[in-house]
């Protein structure tokens, strides 16, 4: 069984897709209205699964699915997979709790609009009423007070009149303070009102939330999902050794869960697996029509190493991306404060969760205990190309802050699925895409207008060969995944870097590399302020 997370899709896998693609377009040319409609919501963008599997006669079968639910269809439609557990039946009991609460929000809806609103209207305009009041009421006592102490410099008044103008005065002030007790008493009954409602809405709140959690529970709790052992846990339980602790929504809804189950209430032995993006791209995605991806990590790897416990994984889910480099790393230069070098595809920057060895660690290893090796910054796994060391604290500082105040300047080379000139893309220009993390499927970022973090690239392209168009980026900032993303997304350049696993065509090797590269370092670093240029051609 091919690891989910790790694949070329098999040649079943891809005939199998082939075959569904062929289905859903006999279904949209058809005549039933339904199935256009289902057609059409596919076509607004949904992974869609396919599982070769074997029965107990040596015969194979190829299961379909897609990941969640379609629109009127729920988790049905004649050629997939139902769901691991329907909890969506009619009189099911998350239904009818699902009921209690969706009468519970109109309730609250009702209540907003019959009470808490006219409540809170009416207090706030009798609180502008009595402010109003009391303004004029203190603008009148300004004004006297005024003209009581106008009088009194005049110097012509009897020390009668001057008494007089005191008792004026205390009964004036004492009339101000009864006003404000008046107006206090007035405005004290809409004041509570409106107080009363917000402690009744915000009950009714609390009992929503505590009602939606309780089936929120229930449901992780009987969500059941079996394993090639024959075993069967709640999601629930999956997750409960996890960082997560309590399963995110969606959790074994996706493709790979819905497949495997049905395989394993069959009594039959999964053999290969994929998934495919049908459609546009999403929600700040990038995903390309037709392409195969991994499965999530973020919902699908806690579940799926639980289903797949029993088959041959290869590779094994514990070595998600094994170092495979596809060259060795290279010190090209190097001072007493810090060493330039070239590092592999396929190699970490810095040390990762895993066991796969990284370039610190290799230059750990080179220098020995002597030197407090530090990578200076980052380059994804699958990007080659130059990065900077540092041998001491101090350094490390000094590098970090040049970075913050962006004044190394870097270029790369990259390699793009696409001829520029005929999809009439400028040879020159800058883009600005915001980008946020997706934060169930990391490490993939996505285009975030209205949250992500500001990401700004320069590009100038070079050349066309064989359909491919050979690119320069300077990337301004320094977000994840920056050059990838503005080189794939249809809103950036709509040209993937050729080989990306993630936003891409992965092809058809064993042991593809992402063709992007880190070609140039300019700095100035050092008390002497030396300026130092740095180049590596790209070796593709």
């Amino acid at each position: 069984m091919n690891n989910p997370f790790d694949y070329i899709p098999t040649r079943g896998c891809t005939e199998a897709f082939d075959r569904l693609k062929k289905y859903v377009s006999a279904l949209s040319k058809g005549s039933d209205e339904a199935h256009r409609n289902f057609c059409h919501e596919l076509e607004g963008g949904k992974m869609l699964g396919v599982l070769i599997a074997e029965d107990s006669d040596g015969a194979r079968h190829s299961l379909y699915a897609f990941s969640g639910q379609i629109g009127e269809y729920g988790f049905y439609f004649p050629g997939f997979v139902g769901p691991v557990f329907d909890y969506l039946q009619p009189d099911s009991h998350f239904r009818t709790e699902e009921h209690k609460i969706s009468l519970l929000n109109k309730e609250i809806d009702r209540y907003m609009a019959e009470v808490v609103t006219p409540a809170h209207t009416a207090c706030e305009d009798t609180r502008e009423r009595m402010e109003s009041v009391m303004a004029e009421a203190r603008e009148q006592y300004k004004l006297a007070k005024a003209e009581r102490q106008k009088l009194r410099d005049s110097g012509a008044l009897s020390s009668e009149q001057l008494e007089q103008l005191t008792r004026q005065s205390q009964f004036e002030k004492a009339e101000l303070s009864r006003l404000k007790k008046r107006v206090r008493a007035q405005l004290e009954p809409y004041e509570s009102a409106a107080s009363a409602t917000r402690r009744h809405l915000e009950a009714l709140k609390e009992r929503r939330r505590a009602d939606s959690e309780k089936l929120q529970q229930w449901l992780f709790d009987h969500f059941m999902v079996s394993n090639a052992e024959g075993e069967s846990r709640s999601l629930s339980e999956i997750f409960a050794a996890t960082p997560l602790a309590v399963p995110p929504s969606g959790a074994g809804e996706c493709c790979a869960p819905k497949l495997l189950q049905y395989a394993y209430l069959q009594g039959w032995k999964p053999l290969e697996i994929a998934e495919f993006w049908y459609g546009h791209p999403k929600d700040g995605e990038v995903r390309i029509h037709g392409e195969h991806y991994p499965a999530c990590r973020g919902k699908c790897l806690p579940v799926l190493s639980w289903m797949l416990k029993g088959l041959d994984v290869n590779p094994p889910l514990d070595s998600l991306r094994a170092s495979a480099f596809h060259s060795e790393p290279e010190i090209l230069f190097e001072t007493d404060s810090f060493c330039i070098v070239s590092k592999p595809s396929g190699m970490l920057s810095v040390p990762g969760k895993g066991h796969s060895i990284s370039l610190q660690h290799w230059l750990q290893a080179h220098y020995g205990p002597d030197r407090d090796v530090k990578m200076a910054h980052r380059l994804d796994q699958d990007t080659s190309g130059l990065m900077i060391a540092t041998f001491d604290a101090a350094a490390y500082s000094q590098m970090q802050a040049l970075f913050a105040r962006r004044c190394i300047k870097k270029k790369y080379i990259a390699l793009l699925d696409g001829d520029f000139r005929r999809r009439s893309i400028p040879e020159t220009g800058t883009i600005d895409l915001p980008l946020s993390p997706d934060l169930l499927d990391r490490p993939r970022q996505r285009v975030d207008h209205a949250d992500g973090k500001e990401a700004v690239t320069r590009y100038r392209f070079l050349d066309v060969t064989d359909g491919k168009s050979r690119v320069e980026f300077q990337p301004l900032t320094g977000r994840t995944h920056q050059l990838r993303v503005h080189a794939a997304s249809a809103e950036g350049l709509g040209m993937p870097i050729s080989g990306d696993p993630l936003y891409g065509t992965r092809g058809g090797s064993p042991r593809p590399r992402l063709h992007l590269h880190a070609a140039s370092l300019d700095f100035t670093f050092g008390p002497d302020n030396r300026t130092y240029h740095f180049e590596s051609p790209a070796p593709f």
